[in-house]
């Protein structure tokens, strides 16, 4: 019989890696900049077409401005971690669905503890029972 199992995929912190994740955080922060700066030239822009409510204008833009700063934050904080961890650190990256054969005799103890594949470069560098 064949189940859908969680499997765990980790990350090792190499050099590479680290820059990788690095330019990937600065990358969101800066688009979640250009929207926010979108965002407020929108709503400049229908401010003076003076069509909707001022209020409710204002209140919808800065409710989705603050939730992309809220974002950045997150980014900052990201970077900042990534700073202060060592190489070799394990990283989870994601959770992946993984079809696997369950038959008479196995443990049921073994599959309910599930895999974690560990990534290294972009490799897998190896596959271990939880």
């Amino acid at each position: 019989m064949k189940l859908l199992q969680t499997v765990v995929v980790k990350q090792i912190l190499t050099e590479k890696s680290k820059d990788e994740l690095f330019e990937k955080y600065q990358e969101r922060r800066l688009q979640l900049q250009k929207e926010c700066d979108q965002l407020r030239f929108e709503l400049k822009k229908l401010e003076k077409t003076k069509k909707y409510q001022p209020t409710q204008l204002l209140e919808h833009f800065d409710k989705e401005i603050q939730i992309r700063q809220e974002k950045i934050k997150l980014a900052d904080f990201q970077i900042e971690q990534l700073h202060i961890l060592p190489l070799g650190s394990e990283l989870k990256e994601r959770e992946v669905q993984a079809l696997v054969d369950v038959n008479v005799g196995d443990r049921w103890d073994e599959f309910l503890s599930g895999k974690t594949i560990i990534i290294k470069d972009g490799y897998v560098a190896e596959i271990r029972e939880r």
